[in-house]
């Protein structure tokens, strides 16, 4: 374990008003964010190839444990025996083929520079390693630095990628030293072992162009399957081992960022390849128009090999996120999730006869499961259904329990079995005992109308201490992205399971809370998630944010003087631009690491991107960004970022504060050294939603108490 004094996090806070103030007379006694972020978030839920068994990582507080659930009983415990909040995260984890026996990944990827993040500055660095850990006890096993672990479907080898390359170890050695596969070129990724474990198909990024590799590790034979000038990816092994299902993106000129992709020049598509002759043909391909550009799912593949000999895939086909499946020899595309609402995650039943999957159709602002047969005949069932929300189903190998994770407005993420046609029933040990769920509140779907008259869905937290007659303090939440959708109950993915918790903590603090989900998001359709100008071709969500700061001046519960903004990425660039923009209406915010020059914010993830090549962009890109309109900024600002951000250089929050300095705006500033953009500590996160709440409390409540003051005399 480490010293106590390595466990705490570096803070930089040049601005005194960044300081933990007293808690409000109204948050006395109350919530804590603590004590709301001190439910275990789980994630990554996998099946196990034999007995039955569930396996899941959990953080509890910033710790970071490897979880399972056995039959009869599916109680869960604990597997690795990690105490410290760290910053290094648990991920990928993936059975061996006796269901015994657990890999997974600890530490996060390295930067460009090739370091390992270290937010908690461990003297010995950080590194991001493969690891292996029985069930039945004793200490993990190091098996070698890389990511993705692939154990082969029989016996006991593993394969991962280190540094792009593909490395194997064999568990059942008593050293267990890995060894590089073969020596290729390009980046390895998405390692596929045939169902008889004598094959590993990968793929090849060459930058330009992907390949699709097979390797056969006994003789260390390397071949690449129909070669071409396009993109290949997402391998799928029929099961019998013949063949290879993949997906094929033809060459274009790489698209500039933010360029809505409604449609391709050329559509994507689906091929088949025989391993053995190298016989490629195309099996499927999308129409022109809608779903001719790949969307992917959240899904182990885009392809999935179903029984029937069928392809199941996903594809927008009229505009919503869907799956359907087609003969592996060929035919027309068969529909399996039908109606308004996107599919987000899906996985095959054991016998491979049925789809699992988790959509937000008949309840838009929610997710269920729904299971549908693969060759598209009847209608999909509900697996689960009300007030809910559940993702990511799996099914044991028995093909008769089911597991996934699932939360509501006042019970957070957990895990849940449901056995036959029995209700589901909460896994022990994945919640706290004593969590206060009866003191959140159930946030209320509102649809507000932005400035150009789109109807935006948001979600109302409402204070339960709130009084007829009053007018409270307002916040408008913007998520990340963009390519999220914020719903009405716990998230299901971290950094919004955190968000989540913040909100309902401000409403106990007494603020009325906003949350919005702005154009470019998901869950509504592709012609919302790929908005007309938005981003840096001209930030038209923007108009949403300021048709949700309307909606609250307009109420009668809100001050229209005391309306704040917060959110973090691309939550705090539209933060940004509505305290830029808008100061009028927007009387305060905190930005958490948020793009401010859409011309940094590209360079980050296209280092090779010129502002000379197009101008005509660079200009409309700036003018979308809120240093474009810096001037007119007048509110007062809380800026946090983490300086190791891989997502939104550390860069655009110091030219923020120097450009605001300059013009005499207040600016109070958070910084954690060795931070990455999603804060791998939870004490940072802690840190950052109590500096929050007191930059609020201060610059909202406490100028409702000057201005009463005022008028009183």
């Amino acid at each position: 374990m480490l010293p106590a004094m390595r466990q705490i996090f570096l803070l930089v806070a040049l601005c005194a008003g960044v300081l933990a103030a007293q808690p409000s007379p109204r948050a006395q006694g109350g919530l804590s964010i603590e004590t709301l972020m001190s439910a275990p978030f789980p994630t990554e839920l996998v099946a196990s190839p034999a007995g039955g068994r569930f396996a899941w990582i959990a953080s509890a507080s910033g710790v970071q444990n490897l979880w399972v659930a056995e039959p009869p009983g599916y109680a869960g415990r604990a597997v690795t025996t990690y105490t410290a909040d760290d910053g290094q995260w648990l991920s990928q984890p993936a059975w061996l083929a006796d269901g015994t026996t657990l890999v997974y990944t600890r530490g996060d990827g390295p930067n460009r520079q090739g370091d390992s993040p270290n937010p908690a500055q461990l003297s010995d660095g950080a590194e991001q390693a493969i690891w292996a850990v029985s069930l039945s006890g004793g200490a993990p096993r190091r098996l070698g630095p890389g990511n993705a672990p692939a154990p082969a479907p029989k016996g006991s080898v593993v394969a991962w990628i280190s540094r792009g390359q593909i490395f194997t170890s064999d568990l059942a050695a008593g050293d267990a030293k890995p060894t590089r596969l073969v020596a290729s070129r390009g980046t390895a990724s998405s390692l596929r072992w045939s169902p008889d474990g004598a094959a590993l198909a990968f793929v090849s990024n060459r930058g330009t162009h992907s390949f699709l590799g097979l390797v056969t590790p006994g003789s260390r034979e390397l071949r690449y399957l129909d070669p071409s000038l396009d993109r290949d990816s997402n391998p799928a092994w029929s099961p019998d081992g013949t063949r290879l299902a993949y997906t094929r993106e033809l060459a274009a000129p790489r698209p500039q960022m933010f360029a809505p992709r409604r449609t391709a020049d050329e559509p994507w598509t689906i091929r088949v390849v025989d391993v053995k002759t190298g016989g490629a043909r195309e099996v499927w391909k999308a129409d022109p128009g809608y779903g001719s550009v790949l969307q992917p799912i959240d899904a182990e593949n885009q392809i999935l090999w179903a029984a029937g000999d069928r392809l199941v895939f996903p594809w927008e086909k009229y505009g919503w996120l869907h799956l359907y499946s087609v003969p592996a020899a060929g035919g027309e595309a068969a529909p399996l999730s039908p109606g308004d609402g996107e599919v987000e995650y899906a996985s095959l039943t054991p016998d491979r006869t049925r789809v699992l999957y988790h959509s937000n159709h008949k309840d838009i602002d929610r997710k269920h499961l729904w299971l549908a047969r693969v060759d598209g005949a009847g209608v999909p069932s509900a697996v689960t259904t009300g007030a809910g929300i559940e993702w990511s189903p799996v099914m044991a190998e028995t093909g008769t329990v089911t597991a996934f994770f699932r939360s509501d407005a006042r019970t957070p993420p957990h895990v849940e079995i449901k056995s036959g046609e029995a209700a589901p029933r909460m896994v022990q040990g994945t919640l706290p005992t004593g969590f206060p769920a009866s003191q959140l509140v159930e946030p209320q779907p509102v649809i507000v109308t932005a400035t150009d008259g789109m109807p935006i869905h948001a979600q109302l937290f409402l204070p339960k201490d709130l009084k007829p007659g009053e007018r409270r303090p307002s916040l408008i939440f913007s998520h990340g992205g963009s390519r999220r959708q914020m719903l009405l109950g716990w998230h299901y993915m971290y950094y919004y399971r955190n968000a989540y918790a913040m909100n309902q903590w401000l409403a106990s603090r007494g603020y009325i809370v906003l949350s919005v989900n702005y154009r470019s998001g998901i869950g509504y359709g592709l012609e919302f998630r790929e908005a007309l100008n938005f981003g840096a071709t001209g930030g038209s969500e923007f108009q949403d944010i300021m048709g949700a700061g309307l909606y609250l001046k307009s109420r009668p519960d809100v001050d229209p003087a005391r309306i704040g903004l917060w959110g973090g990425s691309y939550g705090g660039y539209l933060t940004a631009m509505g305290l830029s923009r808008a100061s009028n209406l927007f009387a305060a915010g905190v930005d958490f690491h948020g793009v401010h020059d859409w011309n940094q914010g590209i360079r980050t993830f296209r280092p090779d991107y010129n502002t000379l090549e197009d101008p005509d962009f660079a200009r409309k890109a700036f003018a979308a960004s809120p240093l474009s309109s810096v001037d007119t900024w007048k509110s007062p600002v809380l800026l946090i970022h983490g300086d190791d951000d891989r997502n939104v250089s550390f860069i655009e929050s110091i030219n923020l504060i120097t450009a605001l300095r300059k013009r005499g705006v207040e600016v109070e500033q958070l910084v954690f050294p060795d931070e990455v953009h999603d804060f791998l500590r939870h004490a940072s996160w802690v840190r950052a939603y109590q500096a929050t709440a007191d930059f609020f409390d201060r610059r909202l409540k406490g100028r409702a108490e000057s201005s009463s003051a005022a008028r009183v005399q």
